[in-house]
């Protein structure tokens, strides 16, 4: 697992016969059967119907890359969408069972993102890319993608394919860091590593990024202070329900046309992603079972680049309704369960929390950012990283029976009533003068063996 983490954040894109692989699609080719085969055995916990579903989802997005461009060009990139999702999502239901394998896995990726922090900060304040370069050296890199300043200082890129996907990774770890790993660290240590995280997200200057981030803030603030209301995330959906309900029948434009417009550094930018939607909401209409694969959506020719920046369109776009739903409805089940689920454990109760608020992020960043290689890779891990906490148990509560006794007998069964209601069968009563080593009085003393 150590690997594939690691593996993110080397940029080598590495030549194997006809193929260019990077190096945590290596580590995913490798551990793809034996974490297979654990599953199918039961080592991944309980088989959950988001299994199926995921790969049901791999399934109808192979069969719609044949259909739209013929089997021959869709060997590859079903082959690569088999590795990447479903091998990033069973390599996680296989290593991480437990809340100590998550707690791990959080505080590892987050000191790796803080070994990133001098060659980032270099970046943000140069726009040299010290990391792409250095690795380049050796292999070939992703390549180097120099955007135009943003308040004086450049958008960091850092180990990843675009700026967006590094503030995207970094800004995904700041719940997980701040809340999952109590108990792990000391208060001060998991206040730096946080706020470390946190300011590695601000690093890429990139809106959806940082709107994640400020709703991973809001969310554990309303966490912190009504933590002793039990219904506080009911009394948040319901608030979430009638700002929808405003924004439906008081604006002129629909909610999604008006976070995307609203929750954007640059204006333009974020017009831009209304017609992305437009046009691409008529591209599932006119292609809803298969899609249109890999190939060119239709749009105007003002709007040049073919970039779709929404994850979960392009999804519904690119592979058709039914492989979108069976996605969806697989981590929808996930989430869900895991919100129901109630836990005693506070260890576990906060790796439940941080990974909740994890995942809501996830939603908002994908609806006006399209996750690609290790930003994709590293989506279906963390989604599968949290399964664990269904297959959690509560520890068992030994019986409380060092408390004070009251003198009453249960007649007939030797037993005592004690004052918290447990029965201790087979002891009686036993009186402090018998503990003495003086006998009441009417009892037989048994005989002493000599």
């Amino acid at each position: 697992m150590k690997l594939f983490l690691a593996g993110l954040l080397i940029p080598w894109v590495l030549p194997i016969g006809p193929l260019n692989l990077s190096v945590y699609r290596i580590v995913l080719v490798l551990a793809l059967l034996p974490c297979l085969v654990m599953w199918s055995l039961g080592k991944a916990g309980k088989k959950r119907s988001a299994d199926f579903g995921l790969l049901l989802f791999c399934l109808l997005a192979a069969i719609s890359f044949v259909v739209v461009q013929g089997i021959e060009t869709s060997i590859e990139p079903a082959g690569i969408l088999f590795i990447e999702s479903m091998g990033s999502y069973l390599l996680a239901r296989v290593c991480i069972r437990n809340a100590q394998d998550f707690q791990n896995m959080v505080v590892y990726v987050a000191k790796l993102i803080v070994c990133l922090l001098p060659f980032t900060l270099y970046e943000w304040v140069t726009g040299t890319n010290l990391l792409l370069l250095a690795f380049g050296t050796v292999f070939r890199t992703e390549a180097i993608t120099r955007m135009a300043p943003r308040m004086g200082f450049w958008r960091v890129q850092g180990p990843f394919s675009h700026s967006i996907l590094f503030g995207t990774f970094c800004g995904s770890m700041f719940a997980l860091t701040c809340l999952a790993t109590k108990g792990r660290l000391s208060g001060a240590s998991r206040v730096v590593l946080t706020a470390l995280v946190g300011f590695s997200a601000l690093l890429s200057m990139s809106s959806a990024p940082i709107g994640g981030l400020a709703v991973q803030i809001a969310l554990l603030l309303w966490n912190k202070v009504l933590g002793g209301f039990a219904g506080r995330w009911k009394l948040l959906w319901a608030i979430a329900f009638v700002c929808y309900l405003v924004v439906e029948f008081g604006s002129n434009q629909t909610p999604a046309q008006f976070y995307i417009s609203h929750f954007t550094f640059d204006q333009q930018t974020g017009w831009y992603r209304l017609w992305i939607w437009d046009y691409g909401s008529a591209s599932v209409a006119n292609h809803p079972i298969f899609g249109i694969g890999l190939a060119p959506w239709a749009r105007p020719t003002w709007m040049s680049g073919d970039s779709v920046d929404n994850f979960w369109l392009l999804m519904a776009m690119r592979h058709g309704l039914p492989a979108f739903l069976f996605m969806t409805l697989s981590w929808l089940s996930i989430w869900l369960s895991i919100a129901r689920k109630r836990e005693s454990d506070p260890a576990i109760n906060a790796c439940r929390t941080a990974y909740l608020i994890c995942m809501t992020s996830f939603v908002f960043v994908g609806s006006t950012v399209h996750f690609w290689v290790a930003a994709y890779a590293w989506f279906f891990f963390l989604g599968g990283s949290g399964v664990w906490i269904l297959d959690s148990k509560a520890p068992l509560q030994a019986p409380n029976i060092e408390g004070p006794r009251s003198r009453h007998l249960d007649a007939g069964s030797g037993s005592i009533q004690t004052r918290r209601g447990l029965k201790v069968a087979g002891q009686r009563d036993i009186q402090p003068r018998e503990r003495m080593g003086e006998m009441l009085p009417g009892a037989h003393r048994a005989p002493t063996r000599k």
